[in-house]
């Protein structure tokens, strides 16, 4: 038996969901005549409990003058005294009677009020009840209405909104957050849009031009060697590109999803290493490297950082001048530690700096230059996984300036207020 009830116990949460109407309306109705008819009992036992209390055993009468005399003897019996005689006279019998009659009336009384009272409880129990489920429908109108209407979004009409006017309340509140919810989704399916047309267009031409470059070897009846060699040797080289482009779109998709992992590092180290590594194409391009390292310590995955401070030093090697150079800085700022690559080039329109931080957005898209414009907008994916901030200015005698600070080396990084613009220019979060 107790093992029984135990398990009924555990059981009851369960079944009591299970017993729950799952409409809100009915909920709400039951809970509007629940509430209403425990008011009514309280109310009515209150009531009940104050005449059941009020003063029925006292029988007045009147004497010759018409004023009313009654008064308590020594014995605790009640006397009618005629005060112009100076006499009393005990009337026990019929003062005993009076008063017994007086609380037989008083109980009959009380019994017929219970009785109305528990009757007029159960009539406005009923319209209670129905008033309940009038009011719930009229709360719960804008619900399903808003419900109705998001329903009917999708993919296709997506601009879309709730818009629902009134009073600024909760549910005012909740369709304006509905609508900004909506709005991001719109923000986030046009940039998925983007980003897949922008890939096919990336991917597309390479595969022409190999099919082009294939096709000419094939029907070319004076082919020679060489040409075979030539064309092979071309084939290769948009097949390194495709590869780097694939590379690229995994780097950027497995940063989207955030870090599997954190670990302690260092940027200053992670900088030397990239500069070094790099070095040799810089050299070929005639480029001078300025380095300023100091200790920036932080935590995330070493990888990303790096393909992150490498894709800085590369977009400032592709997009630069000959003779130019690369300023690549590590520091530590406020806590947090600072990695800044900086270069000269061509110059950068202000309004198109937030745009390179984009998908296949490059200033000047110039076809087999082996830059698919994914390398700042993975600096932007790496720094979004790892909570650091973006600030980017294109400097006034051309070239991009693009700091990236991280939180300081903890178990739970902190967001903290944004690092301080380096001029008026726009700023890239």
């Amino acid at each position: 038996m107790p093992m029984r009830l135990s398990t009924l116990f555990a059981r009851s949460p369960a079944l009591a969901r299970r017993l729950l109407p799952r409409r809100v309306r009915v909920r709400l109705t039951l809970l509007y005549g629940v509430l209403f008819v425990g008011s009514g009992v309280v109310l009515l036992a209150i009531t009940n409990l104050l005449v059941a209390r009020s003063p029925a055993n006292l029988v007045l009468v009147k004497n010759r003058g018409g004023e009313p005399v009654l008064e308590p003897g020594a014995d605790g019996r009640l006397y009618l005294g005629y005060p112009e005689s100076n006499s009393s006279v005990q009337l026990n019998d019929i003062t005993q009677q009076l008063r017994d009659q007086a609380l037989r009336q008083h109980e009959i009384e009380m019994d017929h009020l219970l009785v109305q009272s528990g009757i007029a409880l159960a009539i406005m129990a009923v319209i209670a009840i129905g008033l309940g489920w009038v009011v719930a429908g009229r709360v719960l109108r804008p619900l399903r209405t808003m419900t109705g209407t998001i329903q009917r979004i999708s993919a296709r009409n997506m601009h879309e909104r709730l818009a629902v006017v009134g009073p600024a309340d909760e549910l005012k509140d909740l369709a304006d957050t509905v609508d900004g919810l909506l709005g991001r989704l719109e923000t986030a399916l046009d940039s998925h849009k983007r980003f897949v047309a922008n890939a096919a267009h990336e991917l597309r031409t390479p595969l022409t031009l190999e099919h082009a470059l294939l096709e000419e070897s094939l029907i070319d009846p004076g082919a020679t060697r060489e040409s075979f060699r030539s064309n092979f040797e071309r084939l290769l080289e948009i097949s390194k590109q495709q590869a780097r482009l694939l590379e690229s779109l995994l780097t950027l998709s497995s940063s989207e999803r955030g870090l599997d992992h954190r670990e302690p590092l260092d940027l200053a180290v992670i900088a030397e290493e990239v500069v070094e590594a790099t070095r040799a194409e810089t050299g070929r391009r005639g480029l001078r490297v300025e380095t300023a390292i100091g200790p920036a310590d932080t935590s995330g995955d070493s990888a990303l950082v790096q393909r992150l401070v490498a894709n800085l030093v590369d977009n400032a090697t592709g997009y630069n001048t000959p003779g130019g150079r690369v300023e690549v800085t590590t520091r530590t700022d406020a806590g947090r530690a600072v990695v800044a690559v900086a270069n000269t080039g061509p110059e950068v329109p202000p309004d198109q700096v937030e745009r390179l931080f984009e998908p296949f957005q490059r200033l000047g898209r110039t076809a087999g230059d082996g830059h698919h414009g994914l390398g700042l907008s993975i600096v932007r994916a790496i720094a979004t996984a790892h909570d650091a901030l973006i600030a980017a200015r294109a400097r006034p005698g051309g070239g991009l300036v693009v700091e990236v600070s991280f939180p300081p080396r903890a178990e739970a990084p902190q967001h903290v207020p944004d690092i301080a613009q380096l001029d008026d220019d726009p700023v890239v979060r």
